[in-house]
């Protein structure tokens, strides 16, 4: 589940100047040029990779990221780059590696984190070193524009200008519209068994510079250093860490999108409201699929037979990608039973007191317990931690966390949760200063008889009940473009592509 949603990718900032600038009006004629010629494939790409406009843009995008401080397999990070190299010298070193075909990927090291919920299980993520973060970075910044005209509008995961939310606006749009039987989908370990010829051949039908194929091709076998300190080829996959992989990931999927969306294409059997109400008094399903990187649903307006006839389908769509769906994870399900989508749960019910059904979108009960949990290790009894150093990491988490969850019907659990942070640091302050129940109302009561809010050193604790619930309009296909025209002002980008 992310954290908080922000447009997702790299749609470009207003008021950019210089190597941004740049790399933004190339970025636009890329996205026009794809867009006006949906056959054509691109060739002569390999320059606008390694220009020095591109290779700055790629940096700052990596220095900016909190991976930043991580070292790859060998050693370096951000921060020493800066220090003891400096970056000039460092991107021009690298340019005339990529230039002169010296340029080879280093093994991803690889770090295993544990996955959410309290599983036990471990999820690996593969970490390039800074130069090959900054090398993907640049492909993404030319790939990306080209295949952006390609990707349906229902794919909303690690897309520019998206976010979880329209996702999740989407079902609830959907599901208001009969749309109430719900395949729940899980990919087995998409991100380690992506096909690499598959894959490859995918990007083909935009690629036809060699070089870059060959360096996509490259990262993609690049190896993984093992925490135990052994070289493991890569045959499959796409490892998780990479600033490469969401993409390369979307555009393996796409295949997925393009097959259960055909149909509400201009001229599909699915693509305007009379034909798909046709289709239902024919007897026939109509279908929606909203997919999230990996994870992703199918609503469909049918039966359960018809659901079942459509997990069939995506089944025998991915596997040519070598992928197939978890048996353990993926079923089918009615909207009035309720699904767990990106963290929260989509449910058609009774609205209280009437007898009017709605589709209601809640907070899931995983996240809810994975908050309590990080409240919960920071407010132990017996925790020396200054208090206002508490308040600032736990402020952090509540605004980041309700930033989320705000479009949901939240109110209580707010209100609930807040109350729930509120005693764990009454117990703890209790606990470590001794207090007693009086000296806490001494304390935190004004002479007026209202509570005082917890805090250190002018830092108060972040009320949960004051965040404001508000409904979130699906967008659908109506989400602008993230490079809009830009009429180029220095050297011609189409002059340096010929």
């Amino acid at each position: 589940m992310p954290k908080d949603a922000p447009p997702n990718g790299s749609a470009p900032p207003t008021g950019i100047v210089g190597p941004r600038k740049r790399v933004s009006e190339m970025q636009a004629k890329l996205h026009r040029w794809a867009a006006a010629d949906p056959g054509r494939r691109f060739d002569d790409l390999f320059n606008l990779v390694h220009d020095p406009a591109t290779l700055i843009v790629a940096f700052e995008r990596v220095a900016g990221n909190k991976g930043s401080r991580t070292p790859g397999v060998d050693g370096l990070t951000v921060a020493g780059i800066e220090e003891y190299t400096g970056v000039p010298g460092f991107l021009h070193d690298l340019r005339v590696a990529l230039k002169d075909g010296l340029f080879r990927p280093l093994p991803v090291r690889e770090r295993k984190i544990p996955k959410p919920g309290g599983s036990g299980k471990v999820r690996a993520l593969g970490i390039p070193t800074v130069a090959d973060r900054i090398v993907q970075a640049a492909l993404k910044l030319v790939l990306e524009p080209i295949f952006e005209t390609d990707f349906t509008p229902v794919s909303y995961g690690f897309r520019p200008g998206r976010r979880a939310w329209d996702a999740i606006a989407e079902i609830h749009h959907f599901g208001t519209k009969q749309y109430r039987w719900v395949l729940d989908a899980d990919i087995e370990a998409c991100f380690d068994r992506i096909d690499h010829t598959a894959l490859l051949d995918r990007v083909r039908h935009r690629v036809k510079d060699k070089r870059v194929l060959g360096l996509v091709k490259a990262f993609l076998k690049a190896g993984i250093l093992t925490e135990l300190g052994e070289n493991k080829g890569t045959m499959t996959g796409t490892p998780q860490g990479g600033i490469l992989s969401p993409l390369l990931a979307n555009i393996a999927l796409s295949v997925l999108d393009e097959h259960l969306m055909g149909p509400w294409k201009p001229g599909g059997e699915m693509s305007l409201a009379w034909e798909r109400g046709y289709r239902r008094r024919r007897g026939l399903p109509n279908w929606r699929l909203v997919r999230y990187a990996d994870d992703f649903v199918v609503l469909v307006n049918g039966t359960r037979q018809d659901t079942e006839a459509v997990r069939e389908d995506v089944s025998r769509v991915l596997k040519p990608l070598g992928l197939n769906l978890s048996e353990a994870k993926t079923q089918i399900t009615n909207l009035a039973d309720g699904i767990d989508f990106l963290g929260f749960h989509i449910q058609w019910r009774r609205k209280k007191g009437t007898e009017k059904w709605h589709v209601y979108t809640f907070i899931s009960q995983r996240p809810i317990r994975q908050l309590k949990a990080k409240i919960r290790a920071l407010t132990r009894r017996q925790s020396q931690q200054d208090l206002q150093s508490v308040l600032r990491r736990i402020n952090q988490i509540l605004r980041g966390w309700s930033a989320y969850f705000q479009h949901a019907v939240a109110k209580n659990q707010f209100s609930a949760l807040a109350h729930f942070v509120w005693w764990r640091l009454i117990r703890m302050l209790k606990v470590r200063h001794h207090w007693t129940w009086k000296d806490i109302r001494r304390r935190f009561v004004t002479p007026q008889g209202h509570w005082r809010p917890i805090s250190a050193d002018g830092t108060d604790l972040f009320d949960l009940q004051t965040v404001a619930v508000t409904r979130y309009r699906w967008r659908g296909a109506k989400i602008p473009s993230p490079w809009p025209t830009i009429q180029p002002t220095t050297v011609s980008v189409e002059s340096r592509m010929r």
